[in-house]
């Protein structure tokens, strides 16, 4: 090389994956969406006796399972990325939040990323052989389900997130099943009622996913997905969404006042407090600009229903706990 000659800097082909990016890909704010199922679980155990009917449930065990939950949709949430990335669904052009968008924004090498999934649900399973022992095969079977859903949601030659499947899917997984197997650990015993108490759950999760959906509309149309929102068009997806808002916060008042009447006095607060993010849901949109708006109120809404309906499901064994 010559005196002259400009020195040659050489650089690392890909960037580090690093905490920070490990938490973006995590996505954080979609765990509303398994912490509530955990919450709602617990609270429908302790209404029905606890632990083989001791009264109480047990803390370490609800740790565990929340524990579990999170890092299975923090597995999804990565996944959902890293394939979006390799298919090239995914580019600066149209995903403008970096945060949502790792392996774009960033040169991560996509091996790493795929590590990191794995790892993640590893240790979902590593946790969760302290339930197995405790109570027995059924979550493990309810995971296996939900692991091979996580993996043909993203992956595979036709993925579910390509068809007109995808609400439903994940919020029958998530709201349905998490909610089944948490029950089961926690009271020793399997209940198919558990699903019927967890539609809310099911709604709402649902509508987290037609959330993302109906604001990638277009992108997905030119990606050739044929989602549940490219398949309705933009004027009906909204009106199904106003639908599910509505049927989600209705499913929640008849099942208490059926199932846990005596918990019917969380429901007016509940409406008082969901009320204003409700009406801004039914106002958004459903665009790529008002995307991140409206996720942050989709999931505070989860937030807040699925907190009234734990609260009610609990305040139900007030009354009993307490008679004279």
């Amino acid at each position: 090389m010559s005196p002259t000659s400009p020195q040659r800097v050489d650089r690392p082909a890909y960037d580090r994956l690093t905490p920070t990016f490990m938490v973006e890909l995590a996505a954080p704010h979609t765990w509303p969406a398994a912490i509530f199922p955990v919450f709602v679980a617990c609270a429908l155990a302790v209404a029905n006796g606890g632990y083989k009917g001791t009264g109480s449930v047990n803390g370490l065990m609800v740790l565990v399972l929340l524990a579990i939950c999170i890092l299975l949709q923090s597995a999804v949430n990565t996944i959902n990325d890293y394939f979006d990335f390799v298919k090239g669904t995914d580019s600066v052009d149209n995903q403008p939040d970096p945060t949502d968008a790792v392996l774009v924004y960033h040169h991560v090498n996509p091996k790493s990323v795929r590590t990191y999934f794995i790892s993640l649900i590893a240790v979902a399973f590593a946790l969760g052989v302290y339930v197995i022992a405790r109570t027995g095969w059924v979550p493990l079977v309810i995971a296996l389900v939900g692991v091979v859903v996580i993996f043909l949601y993203s992956g595979g030659k036709t993925p579910i997130s390509y068809l007109p499947l995808g609400e439903a899917v994940s919020g029958f997984v998530m709201g349905g099943l998490i909610p089944l197997a948490c029950y089961q650990a926690l009271t020793g015993s399997f209940s198919w009622m558990v699903l019927l108490w967890s539609v809310p759950l099911i709604l709402g999760i649902a509508l987290i996913m037609l959330t993302n959906n109906g604001c990638d509309i277009d992108k997905d149309a030119l990606a050739h997905r044929k989602t549940l929102p490219v398949l309705l068009g933009h004027d009906r997806t909204r009106t199904l969404y106003h639908a599910i808002i509505y049927l989600w916060i209705g499913a929640i008042c008849l099942l208490v006042l059926v199932f846990f009447f005596d918990g019917w006095i969380a429901l007016p607060f509940m409406l008082l407090a969901a009320h204003p993010f409700g009406r801004k849901l039914l106002a958004n949109p459903l665009t790529p600009q008002s995307r991140a708006g409206a996720f942050a109120l989709c999931a505070t809404m989860n937030i807040t229903l699925g907190a009234f309906y734990g609260a009610a499901i609990i305040a139900s064994i007030v009354p009993t706990v307490f008679v004279i």
